[in-house]
């Protein structure tokens, strides 16, 4: 998994492009989510759309970030889930944990205020 990350309005974009699936990208998913945490910026937005293959370590990944989120005082939303990642987010009902939008402007603009 390749990982970029760029700041919009007030909200840090992480998107992730490839197979998300642990391993050692669990590790630099966290070390990234860490460091803005400790820059004071916790409005994080996860843009899926370039992820082509997610199994449970990715959906790891994601609920690890967003507790490290939410015990910050910040909040996470997805954006762009393809169909795939979708149905795996209904299947595991992690879609009632998740905010989530179709497209990446919507959640960037859910912390525009």
């Amino acid at each position: 998994m390749r990982l970029e990350t760029q700041e919009q309005y007030n909200a840090v974009v992480f998107t992730p492009k490839g197979k998300m699936m642990g391993g050692p990208d669990a590790e630099k998913f966290h070390e990234k989510i860490k460091e803005y945490l400790e820059q004071d910026k916790k409005n994080i937005v996860v843009d899926l759309g370039k992820v082509n293959w997610m199994n449970s370590s990715g959906l790891g990944i994601l609920i690890s970030s967003l507790t490290s989120v939410k015990n910050a005082a910040g909040n996470m939303v997805i954006a762009r889930p393809t169909e795939k990642i979708n149905t795996l987010l209904i299947i595991t009902q992690l879609e009632k944990i998740f905010t989530s939008f179709e497209t990446l402007d919507d959640a960037v603009n859910y912390f525009k205020k």
